[in-house]
Parts: structure tokens; sequence; C-alpha cells
């Protein structure tokens, strides 16, 4: 099982991004966007493709856009071929944006995006520890989870999604993930349990496969008992809910 892990451009998260990868067996290599471009046929050699947190060409454009043109623009056919096969795609925070502005999630219509990343609702950039609740289990990357206590990290963080699109949406159960209350309820776009007033608390969306996914919480940074708030309590277990994010990358390929 071999992983790539994007870099370049201000993406700043590939080294703990394939680190969790390796962690659960994965073998894998961290590629520059511009190396990629040079020689795109050297995804065909991985199993998965990872597009990791950070703030590439400083967002300047809105996030991800920058990079997602420079993909859509030099690796576009690239990605779907990859996408096409029996392959996993997964996008974190930075990563997310840069999917959703490919249309690549979720996916509809080809090369046309069908929903949006837009500034959170209180026009503050979000560092906490946040819960969500998975909705869509038949994804290789969620199945049999059902809550994940994971760190989010963004300024841009809510989904926009026209009304016939969130209906197509809701019919293909393509919502990977939604921010909940500490009751386990939908946290109804209240902050701070929803932290960027996301639609109908998306925190996740998948394309029709589930096998890509674009997430904003980040849980390569929730890896390990020690890198969650209250790890004092937690010595009992060695790892925290973003291992089971990556495990099950391995168990789909095992």
């Amino acid at each position: 099982m071999k992983v790539l892990v994007l870099s370049g451009y201000g993406i700043n998260c590939e080294t703990e991004t394939l680190h969790a990868f390796e962690v659960v067996g994965f073998k894998g290599k961290i590629v520059h966007i511009n190396d990629l471009i040079d020689n795109p046929k050297q995804l065909n050699d991985y199993q998965v493709f990872a597009l990791p947190g950070g703030f590439s060409y400083g967002d300047d454009t809105g996030s991800g856009n920058a990079m997602a043109k420079k993909i859509m623009n030099n690796l576009y056919d690239a990605l779907l071929n990859f996408e096409s096969k029996d392959k996993l795609i997964i996008g974190i925070c930075n990563g997310c944006q840069i999917l959703v502005n490919l249309g690549i999630v979720p996916g509809i219509n080809i090369n046309n995006p069908e929903i949006a990343m837009l500034e959170n609702s209180n026009g503050v950039y979000q560092c906490r520890w946040i819960n969500v609740k998975v909705s869509n289990d038949y994804s290789p990357w969620l199945n049999k989870i059902n809550t994940l206590h994971l760190p989010v990290a963004h300024q841009e963080g809510k989904f926009l999604i026209p009304s016939n699109i969130f209906k197509i949406i809701q019919d293909k159960k393509l919502i990977g993930l939604q921010y909940i209350n500490i009751k386990n309820q939908l946290a109804s776009k209240k902050f701070p349990d929803n932290p960027n007033g996301s639609h109908n608390d998306i925190a996740a969306i998948t394309n029709k496969t589930g096998k890509v996914i674009a997430m904003m919480p980040h849980p390569e940074r929730a890896l390990y008992y020690y890198h969650e708030p209250e790890w004092q309590n937690n010595k009992n277990r060695k790892f925290a809910d973003g291992f089971k994010i990556f495990n099950n990358a391995k168990k789909y390929f095992k």
C-alpha cells in the first residue's frame, strides 16, 4: 500500500499526513506539485492520493482556489483517471477546499464545481476541537465509525450548497461528516459546536462512491492520545480518533 502526499506553495501538513499513513502500514512519498506535473504517470504507482492542509498560495484568491486552478490546468485528466480506478483520495482542510474548487466533490457534474467554501460566519479563524458524526458509512474512509473528536483550523470552512444541489447530495448520501454537540445532536449551526456556520452542519463531503472524501477537520492532528486536549485522561489508549480514518484506508486495501 502506497500513498502520494501532495506538497508545495504553502501546503504545510504533508509530513504529519504522511506519518499518519505510515503508522497504519502505508509506504509513501511527499511530492511537490511541480514534480507531479512533470511526471503525472507516477500517480499510477500509488493507491491513495492525499491533499493535506495548509495555506496553498497564501489563500490569496480564496482558500484552495489557486492550487485547484493549477491542478485543473495541468493534472486534471490524471486526477480523474486516478479517481476512476479502485483507489482513494482524501483532502484535508485546504485539501478539502481544493477538491471542492475542482468539482471532484460532490462530483455530480464533471469539471463543474457545484458547491463553495466561504468564510466562517463569525469572520474569525477557528482553531478548536469539535465533535462530528458519520453520516456516510459506506465510504471506505468512514466505515464502522460513529463519531469523531477532531480539531479544526480554518477561516473558510463553511459549505455553501445551492438548494437543488443539496437535494441531490442528500438523496445520494454524499454528506460524510456533520458537526454535533455534546449530546450527539446536530449542532444546528450553533457556535462553537459548528465552528463555521456550515450548511446543514456539514464538516465533510464525499463523491458518489465514497472513495473521495473532502473534510475540514484534521485527522492527522488527532493521531495519538496525547494530541487531545484532555490527554491525561486517555492514557489507557494509544491512539486518538483521527487514527480511525487512516486505519480504514488500510483496511480497505487489505
